[in-house]
């Protein structure tokens, strides 16, 4: 990427603080292991889906800019002019998408923060659905740790139940990434507990 392609929206920018100071009101969430995330170079963040208000939740737990791997549905009318602008990157789940990915490595090589949720949607049952490889893919390309994180409790307003837990970071070593794969989905289930919500 160029040093302009590697540069952070503005939208974003503007949009974190607002997200944040909403989220702080509405859901009060508590956000436990913030220090596994860091603070310069690349990174991805990997975890369990549970709700559409997630990417949310996330933007407003971290300080640096998230870039999301997400589902090309959203990218239609004037949500596209607004997803696109956020530097969140399109998927479609029904097929393999080498150029998503490729988009999500330069940003990687640039440092940046790369946030996937592993399942592709959001499981329709309090269990996990198989992960997707594009994690460990991207991750043992890039050579980037992923920072695993679970999200607990729900989005019902005033609640103070929700909650999103970083892990420590884990580095992508072998070369099976089936079984990096299994490793990552066991970091989050480990993160979740014995709590019924998705992982």
């Amino acid at each position: 990427m160029s040093s302009k392609k590697c540069s952070e929206s503005l939208l974003y920018i503007v949009l974190r603080p607002i997200i944040t100071v909403l989220f702080k009101f509405l859901f009060t969430p508590k956000i436990v292991g913030k220090e596994n995330i860091p603070k310069n170079g690349r990174i991805i963040i990997a975890g369990n889906h549970t709700n559409n208000l997630d990417c949310a939740l996330l933007i407003s737990s971290i300080k640096r800019p998230i870039h999301f791997l997400a589902k090309v549905e959203l990218f239609k009318g004037f949500k596209k002019i607004i997803f696109s602008n956020m530097g969140l990157i399109p998927v479609d789940r029904s097929k393999k998408n080498p150029d998503a990915l490729k988009k999500a490595k330069d940003y990687l090589m640039c440092d940046k923060v790369i946030g996937i949720f592993p399942e592709g949607t959001i499981p329709k049952k309090a269990n996990s659905l198989p992960y997707k490889m594009g994690a460990v893919k991207m991750a043992k390309d890039t050579q980037t740790r992923i920072v695993p994180f679970a999200i607990t409790g729900n989005y019902k307003l005033f609640s103070r139940t929700l909650k999103i837990e970083f892990g420590e970071a884990i580095t992508i070593e072998n070369s099976d990434l089936n079984i990096e794969n299994e490793k990552l989905k066991n970091k989050v289930i480990e993160l979740v507990g014995d709590k019924n919500v998705h992982i």
